[in-house]
């Protein structure tokens, strides 16, 4: 697995990406699965009906809360219920095959996961905890796999450009992950427990309590703690010549300590807050300079949030990220790479008139690298000043907006977006957008020693959508159903890739991306089935021999189903996943095979509190890889005993 030691450039990241094929065996099953899965849906005599869902309000979209349903953008939303319902074991496992996502994993738990949203780089999408940006200023990418699922209270992912509200990196989009927090009807004291344990010697626990106090439960508070572990398997099968460029056969193991803490108090007019999360791992991987990392990962934020008037509200927020990364070769220290990221931003949203917002806004941060190698500079500083508005005009939505970023090492730069929407009598929705975006160059790309070039330019993009959605009526017990559909296309230019003439970075590659994202939710009385499906053309634009080729470990198709059947006081489902070909390098000469996974899971409610889970993922046992050289696992049993 690469260390943080080495060049990570967005660009040669990208480059170095690895992809996937359908083979025609997996494919094979897929029609007996999906029949499995989706034939049962004939309502049982003893079947209960699952609760109809509401739609969930979401801030990262606009930086304004607002229903799913009104966003001008494509979004999903995952929720606690649903991490609980899903049994996934990570963030990664979580995400992976969702709308629009692809991953890359360096073979099993805890290693380094490149995260493609819409086809974009891995360092192309902001990574939020909070409210906070998580990104390593070294390497431009964001230890997702770090991040501990049970601290999580739900997700919120937009796909598209987002330079406009949150600056660099949001070329393909945002996700941003809040913690758990406090709800007002849960009393003083409402604690959370669960213990598992499954294959590879895999062990997890957490433990946490939230509640209200103050006049009519004003004040929340939220704390928990968690931790892993895991055996796992040979992360990398590679030779002294490719993959890893070392043979060690051995298991590599993983381990994950985490706290989390957040607490608030609702005054008049006045809402006070602060969190914080840490998380300490330990992970063992296959490498020529390295085969041990002991990192250190924390967020801590506060915010206060003003409102004088009904149609008024300013907020304050600041905070500071660390990442932080300890090498190690056979027990023998080798570097250390320790970021951080000081931000504030002061947000200003006002209803001038009934569905007309207007919001401005002004954020500042600050990355620092204290490394043991000389970088010719170790921090930087950006400011960004953005002015939104949202309106309404009859069946009419719109939405702007407009942001400049004055950054100290490549000066000023301006983004924004522009969406028009219009809604049917049927609550059928149709919808137009327009974004640019771009991604300041990383640390690494600018000044790593013997590497960097510190006149790099930003690389930019231009994107446009189209999108589509519509409520589906089907009958009785049916509330929540919907289907949308989303087509793109994103050119980008001036990407970062390694130029073996200079032997540095350099702003030399250009790329187009299609893509269509189709997503089904059926609510069909005890039956909860959540289907997505991704088509890209992610093609590389540079001149030359390379012209024309897929991006690396961008699968031109992707899929995932979810589907959960309630009866009585047992739940039963099933995730049906998979990708399509990709290819390991540029030159498109590794072909990847692709995969299809199945996951099995049961749930049985002991008593009102306490449940019992089981997760069998890969049944088939599937031997399938997302990064070249780098194995995945296989099947595998894991039981979850839950108190809530």
């Amino acid at each position: 697995m690469p260390s943080k030691r080495f060049p990570a450039a967005s660009a040669a990241q990208w480059l170095r990406s690895r992809p996937v094929p359908l083979h025609s065996a997996s494919l094979e099953k897929t029609p007996a699965l999906l029949a499995a899965l989706l034939l049962p849906c004939l309502p049982l005599g003893n079947a209960h009906a699952a609760e109809p869902e509401l739609d969930p309000v979401i801030v990262t979209a606009t930086r304004t809360a607002q229903t799913a349903d009104e966003t001008l953008a494509a979004v999903t939303v995952v929720t606690r219920e649903e991490i609980d319902r899903l049994q996934a074991r990570s963030v990664t496992d979580l995400l992976s095959g969702m709308s629009g996502i692809s991953l890359a994993n360096s073979g099993g738990r805890g290693q380094q996961t490149s995260f493609f949203l819409r086809g974009t780089n891995s360092s192309h999408t902001v990574f939020m905890i909070d409210g906070i940006q998580v990104d390593s200023p070294t390497t431009g990418m964001t230890a997702i796999e770090n991040i501990p699922l049970d601290q999580i209270d739900r997700i919120e992912i937009v796909r598209g450009p987002r330079s406009s509200l949150y600056g660099s990196e949001a070329i393909g989009g945002v996700v941003q992950i809040f913690t758990r927090k406090a709800q007002s009807g849960d009393g003083v004291f409402k604690p959370v427990f669960s213990i598992g344990a499954g294959r590879y010697s895999t062990f997890e626990g957490h433990a946490g309590a939230s509640g209200v106090f103050g006049e009519n439960g004003r004040g929340w508070y939220n704390v928990g703690i968690g931790g892993m572990s895991t055996n796992g398997f040979n992360s990398c099968r590679g030779s002294m010549t490719a993959g890893c460029f070392t043979v060690e056969p051995d298991d590599d193991g993983y381990r994950n300590q985490s706290v989390s803490l957040s607490t608030g108090y609702r005054f008049d007019k006045l809402e006070a807050q602060i969190q914080w999360l840490r998380t300490e791992s330990r992970l063992e991987y296959d490498g020529s300079y390295g085969n041990e990392t002991k990192s250190m990962n924390q967020v801590l934020g506060g915010k206060l949030r003003f409102s004088p008037a009904d149609n008024f509200q300013a907020t304050l927020s600041v905070g500071r990220s660390w990442d932080n990364a300890h090498d190690y070769l056979n027990g023998v220290y080798q570097d250390f790479f320790n970021t951080h990221r000081n931000t504030a931003s002061l947000q200003a949203d006002w209803t001038f008139l009934p569905q007309h917002t207007l919001s401005l806004g002004v954020d500042y941060q600050n990355e620092k690298v204290d490394a043991d190698l000389p970088y010719d500079r170790d921090s930087r500083s950006n400011t960004g000043v953005f002015a939104q508005y949202q309106g309404r005009f009859g069946q009419f939505d719109t939405q702007a907006a407009l942001r400049s970023d004055d950054n100290q090492q490549f000066g000023q730069k301006t983004t924004g977006n522009l969406s028009l929407g219009f809604n049917f009598e049927n609550r059928m929705r149709l919808w137009a957008s327009y974004g640019t975006a771009f991604k300041a160059p990383s640390f690494n790309d600018l000044y790593y020693p013997y590497y960097g070039n510190p006149n790099l330019r930003p690389e930019t993009s231009k994107s446009w959508e189209l999108g589509f959605s519509t409520p589906l009526a089907l009958g009785e017990g049916t509330k929540g159903s919907k289907f949308s559909l989303n087509a793109f296309y994103t050119d980008i230019d001036d990407l970062i890739a390694y130029d073996s003439n200079t032997f540095a970075p350099a702003n030399i590659n250009t790329a187009r991306i299609l893509g269509v994202e189709a997503n089904l939710r059926l609510r069909l009385s005890a039956w909860s089935i959540n289907a997505s499906a991704t088509w890209l053309d992610p093609k590389n634009r540079t001149d030359g021999a390379m012209n024309g080729n897929l991006l690396p470990r961008r699968a031109r198709e992707s899929f995932r189903i979810d589907a959960d059947y309630n009866f009585g006081s047992w739940r039963l489902g099933a995730t049906l996943r998979g990708e399509g070909n990709r290819y390991d390098d540029l030159a498109n000469t590794e072909r990847m095979g692709g995969y299809a996974l199945t996951d099995l899971r049961a749930e049985v409610a002991l008593d009102k509190k306490w449940s019992l889970q089981g997760r069998f993922s890969n049944i088939f046992d599937k031997k399938y890889e997302t990064a070249a050289w780098y194995n995945q696992p296989g099947r595998a049993l894991f039981v979850t005993l839950r108190y809530q």
